[in-house]
């Protein structure tokens, strides 16, 4: 079963966006890395949260009727637990693995939360921060959420303000949410290669030191 990451794009859209990563990193020494995740934090909360909101009304009507037709009463409080124990754990499961109801429980502070610390955590542990000047930019996004961050290494942040990437950011989140995610993604690349170019132009010598695209 294919994940959200890989489903993110298609065989050709990722060689599309390589291609586009490559083109980029011909007009800059900086190296420029899109990263694609399936989701940033597991969320149980929003699973046990969609659960209950859904398992509640439901357990309410199933009570109402059928406490009336079994002569228990409609508001037996008995059988409204009954029904809701057993409606519960089969829900969660269900909100669990659907993104898209997942996705309508998520807390957005949470999740913003979430998208940073993966974003920063993945930089690390892909080890965008061994470049030689210190100039590698990670493009992540997460796709359940619909989220994305901009990580520039110290020698990019030394020279670039990090708000620059804002328009980015929500140029790509649009994109994504409007289902043109290759598209945007390769817009989004195109763009930090313009603003990298302009303080950390080619160098003769200058070789592909990270991956094209990642990913998990």
């Amino acid at each position: 079963m294919q994940s959200l990451a890989t489903k993110f794009l298609t065989e050709s859209e990722q060689l599309t966006v390589t291609e586009a990563v490559q083109k980029a990193e011909k007009q800059t020494s900086g190296e420029i890395v899109p990263m694609i995740v399936s989701e940033s934090h597991h969320y149980p909360l929003a699973a046990a949260t969609g659960a209950t909101l859904i398992s509640l009304p439901l357990a309410l009507l199933l009570t109402s009727f059928l406490g009336s037709s079994l002569w228990l009463g409609s508001q037996n409080m008995y059988l409204f637990l009954a029904f809701f124990t057993l409606l519960y754990l089969p829900i969660r499961t269900i909100v669990s693995r659907n993104p898209s109801l997942k996705r309508f429980f998520l807390n957005n502070s949470q999740v913003d939360e979430e998208v940073e610390e993966a974003a920063i955590t993945s930089f690390y542990g892909e080890k965008l921060y061994r470049t030689r000047d210190e100039n590698g930019i990670l493009l992540f996004v997460s796709v359940l959420e619909r989220r994305v961050w901009i990580l520039g290494d110290a020698g990019i942040n030394e020279k670039i303000d990090p708000g620059q990437w804002q328009e980015i950011v929500e140029n790509l989140t649009k994109g994504i949410r409007d289902g043109r995610q290759c598209e945007a993604l390769c817009q989004a690349v195109t763009c930090v290669g313009d603003i990298l170019k302009k303080h950390f132009p080619i160098r003769h010598d200058d070789s592909d030191e990270l991956h094209n695209i990642i990913i998990r």
